[in-house]
């Protein structure tokens, strides 16, 4: 590619990506603090990938999906998990209607831009494979008809990491459906002094519709745009193998410790979560610092730890750390 075509991407990109800003103030309205996870969170829009947070109770997680979509004007739907709920509750089903003499199809909460999979580890395997065709090929089975689903399309799922009696700890198939995994953490003293004056004084902001769905599609486009140098897709590749065959970069100690790396899923995610945050900070290129910027959120539910590793209190973030000081930035 030559440069005069990177720095034309460039500029356009640098127009076409001002609106990031504006979804951001927006979202900093509502939300005080997490600037974390509202980065994560428009990653994934923008990568047209899905995220899932762990994090305590209280925390906005909740708060900050319902306000980007009032901030994009699309349609949000929150589904409660709970043991007792069906697939037919998340997708839809057909009901026979005696008047038409015919089944007729009612559309679940799936339909919708964003959709809240709040507390995904309370429901049973089928709840949360009822998800995966959404998640991955973006359309749902009713019957035998076939149903597209609204763009863009965001799931956020949410899992507590405090009491896991009765729950269904998600399989490695729909964890790695997940775009990025975040960690949402306590917010600090100063943060959580001005959340509780908001509560206090009653008056909550609202955000404004800043942004269309369309925007976000004709977003998406643009940031498969972004110029990836070989050498980064070089550098993405050898982080991900690195959790597959850590001797070869010269971790032989991780050998023991992962039981399991990333897929090529890993790598597919690393490279478009790179661009989107590329794009987030208004550049028509990847560099180097993308990639180590997403490479937490991406990796840290696609490693699997051995018995060994638990053992010794090891955590992916750890693992990740190592690999990412081992391979060669280029």
């Amino acid at each position: 590619m030559e440069s005069v075509n990177i720095k034309e991407l460039n500029d356009r990109i640098q127009k076409e990506s001002g609106f990031v800003d504006i979804l951001g103030l927006e979202m900093g309205k509502v939300i005080v603090g997490q600037k974390r996870l509202v980065e994560n969170l428009l990653i994934a829009l923008l990568a047209d990938g899905h995220i899932l947070l762990e994090g305590m109770p209280g925390l906005a997680k909740t708060l900050a999906i319902s306000t980007l979509s009032k901030a994009i004007n699309a349609k949000f739907s929150r589904i409660q998990f709970t043991p007792d709920l069906l697939p037919a509750d998340v997708t839809g089903t057909l009901i026979y209607s005696q008047k038409k003499e015919e089944f007729e199809v009612h559309k679940g909460p799936i339909f919708a831009n964003f959709v809240l999979a709040d507390e995904i580890n309370r429901a049973p395997a089928k709840v949360q494979s009822a998800l995966l065709e959404a998640m991955q090929e973006r359309q749902v089975t009713l019957g035998d008809q076939t149903y597209r689903l609204p763009e863009p399309f965001l799931v956020m799922a949410t899992q507590n990491p405090v009491e896991q009696e009765g729950t269904y700890p998600l399989p490695e198939a729909q964890v790695d459906r997940f775009m990025l995994k975040c960690i949402v953490d306590y917010p600090a003293k100063e943060e959580e002094k001005l959340i509780v004056r908001m509560n206090n004084s009653g008056e909550f902001p609202t955000p404004n519709a800043v942004v269309s769905p369309e925007d976000i599609v004709k977003a998406r486009k643009l940031v498969r745009e972004v110029y990836m140098d070989e050498k980064i897709e070089r550098y993405i590749v050898d982080i991900v193998y690195a959790t597959r065959t850590p001797a070869e970069y010269g971790l032989k100690e991780l050998e023991s410790l992962i039981s399991f790396g990333g897929s090529p899923r890993a790598s597919i995610s690393l490279s478009l979560a790179a661009k989107a945050y590329a794009f987030i900070k208004r550049r028509g290129y990847v560099i180097p610092e993308d990639v180590r910027a997403v490479c937490y959120e991406v990796l840290r539910h696609r490693i699997g730890l051995t018995y060994e590793a638990e053992a010794e209190n090891v955590t992916t973030e750890q693992i990740i750390e190592k690999v990412i000081n081992a391979v060669i930035v280029p």
